[in-house]
């Protein structure tokens, strides 16, 4: 994507289900399970580069030890950091001992994150400063095991403002009103109202407080738990959480937007946000890779029992999150690099019309670096549609050809080439608009000599087109200078158009291009009342209960087509700077579900929010931007 977005956030949780001695003797690694939580973390750094922060759970430690162990960054390289500094950690607590490192007792004893229990989490920033305070996974401490909570998460959700007020009904005082503490707090609530319930039930029957710590991991359900507070979630998430005796979950909502893989089997459980992580981690094929149901929770037992079953009631039509499969996720995955692409390919009848079939006089690239699966999609597609040209002139020929005609036919090829590369990110110290645009500009190059001047026309391939400024600052500015004749761009997405509320950082309206452009329209064909007529309308939602909001804002866009909206598009993007011909061409609604058939959530371009959260959330949108305000919807 030439315009990269802060977006869903990454976890990984690990149980080791044999003893500790098992994994050292099959795998010569004292620190096995802190090894594998390394590389479901780096695997997964795509989803998170703001922050990283990881804690494991000893199994057993009596009372005066410690056991758990926790470690976060917000550096640069927050993944390369905490490790880093762990591994140094357990270097200098082993110097001197390294004979001792076969001895599993020894290592659990002395040595950090050498337990049988790991959650990790990647963060992408999408709410609150990038401040180590907001750094995944919190921890909830308390002198009881059973009280003692963690959790971490990729998610959004829209009503956690109605979440922290219902907090302070209940006579807490937060000290901070992010969403994570929120969701911690409340599940912190609900854990310790079962503790000092089941407290009461056994202190009644004449049991000592040892002997109900003793019972206390065997009776508290954490599953019922965690459904009391999960059920008033308005959002997109996938939680998961460790209570300090061992018992672990992660819950996905029940319209499955945030993915979650898992795999089992005698040695681990391993649960991630991306599939491909588990299988190059653990060496199993794509089938071994579960997909965690939408509403459902995983429940991983101290005991080492494993449960995956319904929490969430199921909703009639599940939506989950197409950005996932045209951009976030790592294209290795099988499916999703089918489907990018499928996403490529559909975009090719489209792309004909617009340079008049004249592929001769047409050189074809991609925009770096995602949108490379994209491009041999459509790539492969133009390949074969010029073969079935062939066949066809060949089929009417008149006359038996010689072989020179034959090869003139037959050795034509479309021009594929490289001609957008991008550089190293660069940093400029100028403060002034005109030379910052200017060296802004520069972070593309092009590769010269392979497009004839006023002659070829030069088709460009992107992920998705979201503000349209990298296109308008650089890309376009640079590949112009190669004096094409047209400049094709191609979104292997639809029009973004409405807010993600749910994990992506797209909270403003007036961000999006086709917004703008929709915008534009309205005032250029006199429709000004429509803008106002929105706006009463959405303002009017913001005093209804959630469950009553309506998306307004399509209106916006009811009276074009998607084609004058793309034109307009085009219109904005072409400077005076530019000489070229531009036009845009963005993938169809109905050509992404065709090739994303299973991630059906399409809310940002269609407007559809599978939660009554989201249709709040893009009335609000509109009312910031009718009354000028640069804040978030949610």
């Amino acid at each position: 994507m030439s315009e990269p977005i802060k977006h869903e956030c990454g976890i990984a949780l690990l149980r080791l289900r044999k003893p500790l001695d098992y994994y050292r003797e099959k795998y010569g690694d004292s620190l096995y399970g802190l090894g594998r939580m390394y590389l479901l973390m780096e695997k997964q750094h795509n989803r998170g580069q703001d922050g990283a922060g990881m804690v494991n759970i000893k199994f057993g430690m009596p009372p005066g030890t410690t056991y758990t162990d926790v470690v976060k960054s917000n550096t640069a390289t927050p993944i390369k950091d905490i490790f880093q500094r762990t591994y140094a950690d357990i270097e200098n607590r082993v110097k001197g001992h390294e004979d001792r490192l076969s001895d599993m007792a020894w290592v659990k004893d002395n040595l950090p994150f050498s337990g049988e229990l790991f959650l990790g989490h990647l963060r992408y920033g999408t709410f609150g400063k990038n401040d180590i305070r907001n750094i995944h996974p919190f921890i909830r401490e308390s002198n009881w095991k059973t009280r003692n909570l963690i959790i971490a998460g990729n998610f959004n959700l829209t009503n956690i403002n109605e979440l922290f007020d219902h907090l302070v009904e209940c006579g807490q005082h937060p000290v901070q009103m992010g969403d994570t503490i929120t969701v911690l707090e409340k599940l912190a609530k609900f854990l310790d109202h079962e503790n000092q319930r089941l407290y009461d039930e056994y202190k009644a029957k004449g049991l000592s407080k040892i002997e109900i710590s003793a019972i206390m991991p065997k009776a508290l359900d954490l599953k019922a738990i965690v459904k009391k507070i999960a059920e008033d979630w308005d959002g997109g998430f996938v939680f998961g959480g460790m209570v300090g005796y061992g018992d672990a979950f992660v819950i996905r909502d029940r319209h499955g937007i945030r993915p979650a893989y898992y795999y089992c089997d005698d040695e681990v459980l391993v649960v991630a946000s991306e599939r491909p992580v588990i299988q190059t981690v653990f060496n199993v094929p794509f089938e071994k890779v579960t997909e965690l149901p939408a509403g459902h929770i995983i429940l991983s037992r101290y005991s080492g029992e494993v449960e995956i079953s319904p929490c969430l009631e199921p909703v009639e039509k599940q939506t989950p999150c197409s950005f996932e499969h045209i951009y976030f996720s790592r294209g290795t995955d099988a499916q999703i690099y089918e489907e990018r692409k499928k996403l490529g390919a559909l975009l090719v009848p489209a792309v004909l019309e617009a340079i008049d079939y004249d592929l001769e006089n047409c050189v074809f690239t991609s925009i770096p670096n995602t949108a490379q699966v994209a491009y041999t999609g459509m790539r492969d597609a133009v390949y074969a549609y010029t073969e079935e040209q062939k066949a066809k002139k060949i089929a009417a020929l008149d006359h038996k050809p010689d072989w020179e005609e034959l090869r003139k036919i037959l050795s034509f090829r479309p021009r594929m080439e490289q001609i957008v590369v991008k550089d190293a990110k660069m940093r400029t110290f100028i403060t002034g608009d005109d030379q910052r645009n200017d060296l802004v500009s520069h972070v593309y190059d092009v590769t010269y000599g392979q497009v004839r001047t006023n002659t070829d026309s030069l088709v460009a391939i992107d992920d998705s087109i979201v503000r349209g400024t990298t296109l308008r600052q650089s890309i376009l500015r640079i590949l112009d200078r190669l004096a094409p004749k047209k400049i094709v761009i191609v979104s292997s997405a639809p029009q973004i158009r409405y807010p993600d509320c749910y994990g992506i950082d797209m909270a403003k309206l007036s961000d999006f291009i086709a917004f703008q452009a929709a915008i534009a329209l309205l005032k250029e064909r006199g429709m000004e009342n429509v803008i106002q007529e929105t706006y009463q309308l959405c303002k009017a939602q913001l005093d209804l209960p959630r469950q009553e909001a309506v998306n307004h804002v399509k209106a916006i866009y009811a009276p074009f087509t998607d084609e004058e909206i793309s034109v307009q598009i085009s219109r904005m993007l072409k400077t005076k700077h530019i000489r070229a011909e531009v036009q845009v061409i963005y993938q169809t609604v109905e050509n992404l579900h065709k090739a994303c058939p299973q991630n059906t959530g399409d809310w940002y371009f269609t407007g559809n929010y599978p939660t009554p959260g989201g249709n709040l959330v893009v009335c609000r949108s509109f009312v910031n931007y009718m009354e000028n305000r640069n804040a978030r919807a949610y």
